[in-house]
């Protein structure tokens, strides 16, 4: 154990070497230092750096090459059948992962296992899986781009802009779950989508705030409502009911506190509604995004004349 950082001589080895190929100092197919060259660069035993070069194979960093020695494990290795990655292509099986599975189920490990590669052989192309979700994020709001020319009028631009942003979670009920308000990153497809906001709120006089915080009230309202797909979906693969049939096993609870007399507002609804009720997301952000925009519309208005 190294006193100084506390690290293995050969972890330090094996850190090295994953740095400088996550850096591209080192590429797919580039020869390693003998096990002779490491011992004497790192002042460590010939045995020590024997072991950061066998660690290094069975993460599937590195291969052993007949005549070569070892080099970076990658296409330009020289491996038959190895799969030719890019950050794209583990953006894309990232993106279809979670998709599928969830944003609970995403793990380097797991990306791997999808794209039929060793985990260390991802970090050639990403640090880690902060970076991934960035790239996810930034993948999935771009593969759509809103439009060159927006339409005529304020009213049309946002109501565009927002339903841009309402398919995008849709296909991907993840996203709603990775993007921050409080936190935002600093992602040029997401900047896309302010952008168009800003510019279309740029005509109704409001100040650099006020344009902002209506900016921020839109995005929300689309991001709230989103939010709910993936977590029906996480639902649905846990208990393996839809929200029609999970529905109708509270159906008698529901009724018990209706039939309490302290909640007569509900229980009226209750009452009335006697087709039952659709949760139907396209059609609540439909109304939330006329609420929201006729009450915009009424804030900035000009005063009638007396």
């Amino acid at each position: 154990m190294d006193s100084a950082s506390g690290e293995a001589p050969y972890s330090r080895i094996v850190s090295d070497v994953r740095r400088r190929i996550a850096t591209g100092a080192l590429k797919p197919g580039d020869r390693l230092p003998s096990t002779r060259e490491l011992a004497k660069t790192w002042g460590v035993a010939a045995a020590t750096a024997a072991h950061a070069l066998k660690t290094l194979a069975q993460q599937g960093v590195v291969l052993a090459r007949p005549r070569v020695g070892n080099v970076v494990a990658g296409v330009a290795g020289g491996r038959p059948g190895a799969v030719d990655l890019s950050a794209a292509r583990v953006v894309r099986a990232a993106i279809e992962l979670s998709d599928a599975e969830g944003i609970g189920a995403l793990s380097m490990r797991s990306v791997a296992a999808k794209l039929g590669v060793p985990p260390m052989s991802l970090y050639r192309h990403v640090d880690g899986k902060e970076e991934l979700l960035r790239l996810m994020t930034d993948a999935a709001l771009g593969e759509a781009p809103l439009p060159p020319r927006p339409p005529k009028g304020w009213r049309a631009q946002l109501e565009l802009s927002a339903r841009f942003e309402w398919n995008t979670f849709k296909r991907h009920p993840w996203l709603a779950r990775v993007v921050n308000v409080t936190r935002p990153e600093p992602l040029p497809n997401a900047v896309v989508f302010a952008e168009w906001v800003l510019r279309a709120l740029s005509e109704l006089g409001l100040d650099a705030g006020d344009r902002m915080r209506v900016h921020l009230v839109l995005h929300s309202f689309v991001q709230g409502l989103a939010a709910n797909l993936e977590a029906e979906a996480d639902a649905a693969r846990e208990t393996g009911m839809n929200e029609q049939d999970w529905m109708a096993t509270k159906e008698a609870a529901f009724a018990d506190l209706a039939a309490s007399g302290k909640y007569p507002a509900f229980a009226r609804v209750l009452a009335e509604m006697t087709d039952g009720f659709e949760l139907a997301f396209d059609r609540l952000f439909e109304l939330g995004l006329e609420t929201i925009l006729d009450g915009l519309a009424a804030r900035v208005a000009p005063p009638p004349r007396r």
